[in-house]
């Protein structure tokens, strides 16, 4: 019967994912816990308040005294919870992320697989060991590499997070410039509650940044 055909839709997927294992995730960002974003008038005021000062030496620094990525579960990582997270039509077999769609906000890239997704460190960690992570022990580092709550961990293409490198935004900005507002606000969300230093150069181009905002 006609008035019957809507009840059978929801069935019909529920069997389908059953039978091949993955489930499709329709909001990402639902179970993450990250803070809602902050305003740029906010971020402006967190700028202010942080310490400036000269970059930091790079000596002793290494990628392993950032401790990345920690387990989640059932053979899963915080990467597959950045990938859920910023995807769209995410499927996921367990809790292993195999499908979906990101936009990458550093140079709009659509990228339709996760194999072609790097999760980049907003704040860099070699950037962060210079501008005061080199005094942390490396539990504290791991929770800043591994960081949900701010926007510390974002799904980006390869090339962008490649181009990037440890650089900050005096020497590197999206080539995305819509999207400058949101990348010089996260930027300072991370220093801000970390208590990282910025820079002289740093600090004016996260203002000229800003300006973008509106």
């Amino acid at each position: 019967m006609p008035g019957k055909t809507p009840r059978l839709v929801p069935f019909l997927l529920a069997v389908s994912l059953a039978l091949t294992g993955c489930e499709v995730v329709d909001d990402p960002g639902s179970s993450t816990g990250q803070t809602p974003p902050v305003e740029s008038a906010d971020a402006r005021a967190q700028l202010d308040a942080l310490t400036v000062a000269k970059a930091g030496s790079m000596r002793g620094y290494s990628r392993e005294k950032f401790p990345h990525w920690r387990d989640t579960g059932d053979n899963c990582d915080v990467r597959d919870s950045v990938l859920e997270r910023d995807g769209d039509k995410v499927k996921r077999s367990g809790c292993n992320v195999v499908a979906g769609s990101w936009r990458s906000i550093y140079d709009d890239q659509v990228l339709n697989s996760p194999t072609k997704v790097d999760i980049d460190h907003m704040v860099p960690l070699a950037n962060a060991w210079r501008s005061g992570a080199a005094k942390w022990d490396n539990d504290k580092r791991s929770d800043f590499a591994n960081d949900l709550d701010r926007p510390q961990l974002i799904a980006v293409s390869a090339s962008s997070n490649r181009s990037k490198g440890d650089q900050d935004p005096s020497t590197w900005k999206p080539t995305a410039r819509d999207s400058w507002c949101t990348y010089a606000v996260d930027w300072v969300t991370v220093k801000s509650y970390w208590e990282l230093t910025v820079t002289d150069a740093e600090k004016t181009a996260l203002n000229d940044m800003l300006e973008t905002c509106g």
